[in-house]
């Protein structure tokens, strides 16, 4: 399974309201392996962030006044995109946000490009109901380290995001996993081997006196309980 670990940095936290994605990280995974097959793009947004948005992003309008605007790199994003699921912390904000700029240029929205889009935060509340969830509380939980998270950029969550998703979800195949990471079956773990039993004695154990006398009583208590119907005594058994 081809997967996308997908995340964006935005100028403020309306689509609807004309603001613009700046950044695009991708994290590719296939069967559960990280191919290094990265994306990572800036994008000239042609307005300025929300001040409260610049302070978690910290991308200026002049770093990214030289960037290409959205339309240039389109293709190539929903190229890289194509037929994986999309694994996204919080889905629809970024979701929401993607398809306001592809609606700008006419084209379908993503969830037709891609096979599928799977949120994390939803599996998270799942997994810790009433616990904060975000990417920040979820690295803490599960041990993984983001020291280097000082301000948001979307190909260091997105590659915070993959570890994360690994570990959420490692239960569903740690019994089929191999030291090298390969998902076998368990017949490959455990052999059968064929044991001739004619090569040992049993024992054969008779009953004592006292037990073929206690045997006798429990029989005659059943023959009278049933009236003297018993069908192996009938069978001759």
């Amino acid at each position: 399974m081809r997967q996308i670990f997908f995340d964006t940095e935005t100028t403020g936290l309306y689509a609807e309201g004309g603001d613009r994605v700046i950044e695009v990280g991708c994290v590719e995974m296939v069967n559960r392996q990280l191919t290094g097959n990265n994306l990572h793009l800036y994008i000239n947004p042609e307005r300025a962030s929300h001040e409260e948005a610049l302070k978690v992003h910290g991308l200026t309008e002049e770093f990214l006044s030289d960037k290409p605007k959205f339309a240039e790199i389109a293709e190539q994003l929903l190229a890289f995109l194509a037929g994986a699921e999309l694994v996204i912390h919080n889905a629809p904000f970024d979701i929401g946000f993607i398809n306001a700029e592809l609606k700008r240029l006419k084209k379908p929205p993503i969830t037709d490009i891609v096979g599928g889009v799977r949120d994390t935060l939803l599996m998270a509340r799942d997994m810790y109901p009433g616990k904060a969830n975000s990417l920040d509380a979820l690295c803490r939980r599960l041990e993984v380290d983001n020291s280097k998270r000082e301000l948001h950029g979307a190909l260091l969550d997105a590659e915070l995001l993959a570890d994360v998703y690994i570990r959420l979800t490692r239960g569903q195949d740690a019994l089929l996993m191999d030291e090298s990471g390969e998902v076998g079956s368990a017949s490959k773990e455990v052999g059968s081997v064929a044991i001739d039993f004619s090569r040992f004695q049993l024992p054969v154990l008779q009953a004592s006196a006292d037990e073929l006398a206690a045997h006798e009583a429990v029989l005659a208590d059943l023959d009278k309980a049933s009236g003297g119907k018993r069908i192996w005594q009938a069978a001759g058994t």
